[in-house]
């Protein structure tokens, strides 16, 4: 049997030889190229869907890594324009800061009787019924009790507290500051005191039943009581009130400072509050 099986193997294999002879003879001589073009068509097919499969592959793995390529390009740009407007809100709190200096200077410049020392505000209560501001300047600066602070713009307030390095100023928007003033036109004068509000409202009481108020009028610091020196702005008159059996008008006006953003003030060193509380204890024991 296995004898048998080898000698019919050994006839396949020698048959296979020299059929595949013979059809290298023929397709030589060219008689098998209509067969060949026929056999050749399916795989070539097959060898095209391949090629276009590695194609494809490789296309895909390309524009994979230029993805990445662009996303780490969009991170290094987010990232610098991070920087640069960083840089541009620096600049623009520079510019911000020069042009603030720059009007108090102004303002210092055209008060040649008056001695000024520029303070930053480092500070502000934040309670209702108080309003004040903390200041960076203080006794190793000349700063003392009751001076006045101001900006370009007018009366900011007083200072009622005072370290060596800082100093709390009580603003005349506070409930508790009243200021004697002046109306510009009419010389009229009243008691301006705080409403303790943020706006910069403020109340002119006491003003003569007879005097003639005008919206859009500035008061001025009067300069009596000896607390403020005159002529000091503290603010514009926005309405005004004047009943029939009332013995006196008031008025109401606003500040032409902006309190919650105020950055640097103007500290008038060489005005030194009057004491003169002495004369009425005087006239009391007269």
């Amino acid at each position: 049997m296995r004898r048998r099986w080898r000698s019919n193997s050994i006839g396949i294999l020698f048959l296979s030889l020299i059929a595949c002879a013979v059809l290298i003879a023929l397709s030589a001589t060219g008689i098998l190229r209509p067969v060949e073009g026929i056999a050749a068509a399916p795989i070539n097919f097959i060898t095209g869907i391949f090629n276009r499969a590695q194609l494809s592959i490789s296309s895909a793995f390309g524009e994979s890594a230029d993805i990445i390529s662009l996303r780490n390009r969009i991170y290094d740009l987010e990232e610098q324009l991070a920087i640069i407007q960083a840089e541009n809100i620096g600049l623009r709190e520079i510019a911000s800061d020069y042009e603030r200096l720059a009007d108090l200077l102004s303002y210092t410049s055209a008060a040649q009787d008056q001695e000024l020392v520029t303070a930053e505000v480092i500070g502000l209560d934040t309670q209702s019924s108080v309003r004040s501001i903390i200041i960076n300047q203080g006794t190793r600066s000349g700063i003392e009790l009751g001076m006045p602070v101001v900006t370009q713009l007018g009366l900011v307030g007083r200072i009622i507290d005072v370290s060596a390095n800082a100093a709390l100023v009580q603003l005349v928007t506070d409930q508790n500051s009243a200021i004697s003033g002046r109306l510009q036109n009419s010389r009229a004068e009243g008691s301006v005191v705080g409403r303790g509000l943020t706006n910069g409202i403020l109340e002119m009481q006491h003003i003569q039943v007879d005097t003639e108020i005008t919206e859009g009028e500035l008061v001025v610091t009067s300069g009596l009581g000896g607390n403020l020196p005159p002529d000091l702005v503290i603010g514009q008159i926005t309405s005004y009130r004047d009943f029939e059996f009332e013995l006196s008008q008031s008025a109401q006006l606003r500040s032409l400072i902006d309190f919650n953003t105020l950055e640097f003030v103007l500290v008038i060193t060489n005005f030194e509050p009057a004491d003169i509380s002495v004369f009425d204890e005087e006239d009391g024991t007269q």
